[in-house]
């Protein structure tokens, strides 16, 4: 029987649509000190690229400057980027972090939940710095390693495996500031529940027996902290991202443009102060469906 490295391995090799791979290649350029790019999301089930792609670039540094030190305390940096591939324009919702960080943050060991139950999710690892594939697979199996074992604390008793990955998830959309539909998580484990399922059970077998009660009991201690301050750390998070999220106006315009219809114009200075010209924008978006609604 396969361990749970070896599950996590070949997932992360599966091969991804050339517009993708292409994407990666790009960001590999633009992070100084790439060691790996992360594919994830709906996009990786659906192949639908009409959407934002999803990438997690890791570093081997946090960037240089003012953004380095925001970068050293509160993790990932967002950016927004796009690319012309064969002439259809591709977009992308980038976050990066350090490979060091990634490797903490996926053991379970700060506070933080989002990037191993994240990553517990199916992802592929499109492109690796020499000498850091194996770093990267490390990581990824140790986030669907930790978001099990608090599955397992965390659900019923001798639960079924999907049965405790629903547990999990709901925990953690109330941990985290997130806006999920109802029923998100059953979204999340029906696309593939057989692959879930492998996943719960090669980590009970890695650990070799069934949890104690005492261990139990530290993990839920455990997620009692993270819980409590899941949120904040998320609202620190956003209050970050306000002022480093490289290319916000680019991807709100499109988002806009998308949702609504709203030709908005993009100048230097909005693209500059997008948070300052934000209340104009939303004044045409009002004005331009009263228009709408009179014709």
């Amino acid at each position: 029987m396969n361990g749970l490295r070896d599950l996590v391995a070949a997932e992360l090799s599966t091969p991804t649509p050339a517009p993708i791979t292409a994407f990666a290649q790009h960001l590999t350029t633009l992070f100084p000190g790439a060691q790996g790019v992360l594919f994830y999301g709906s996009i990786l089930r659906t192949g639908d690229l009409s959407g934002v792609l999803d990438y997690y670039v890791l570093t081997e540094r946090p960037p240089a400057g003012w953004r380095g030190l925001f970068t050293r305390i509160l993790w990932p940096d967002v950016s927004y980027h796009e690319l012309e591939h064969d002439g259809t324009v591709l977009r992308a919702k980038v976050a990066s972090m350090t490979l060091a960080q990634f490797q903490k943050a996926t053991s379970g060991a700060g506070i933080d939940t989002t990037i191993w139950a994240r990553f517990v999710q199916p992802c592929a690892l499109i492109w690796a710095a020499d000498g850091a594939r194996d770093s990267v697979i490390d990581a990824v199996t140790s986030a669907c390693r930790t978001a099990a074992r608090f599955a397992i604390a965390l659900g019923p008793v001798d639960g079924a495996p999907l049965t405790l990955w629903t547990a999990l998830f709901q925990e953690t959309y109330k941990a985290e500031l997130r806006v999920e539909k109802a029923g998100r998580e059953v979204s999340i484990l029906t696309y593939d529940p057989g692959r879930y399922e492998r996943v719960m059970e090669a980590v009970q077998r890695d650990e070799g027996a069934a949890m104690g009660q005492g261990e139990q009991t530290r993990l839920r201690k455990a997620w009692s902290v993270r819980k409590a301050l899941g949120k904040p750390l998320n609202v620190a998070r956003l209050i970050k991202a306000s002022f480093t999220f490289q290319g916000a106006a680019r991807y709100a315009v499109w988002k806009i443009q998308r949702h609504t219809g709203v030709e908005v114009q993009l100048t230097p200075w909005k693209e500059r102060f997008p948070v300052l010209a934000a209340p104009g924008v939303l004044f045409q978006i009002w004005s331009a469906r009263r228009k709408a609604l009179r014709t």
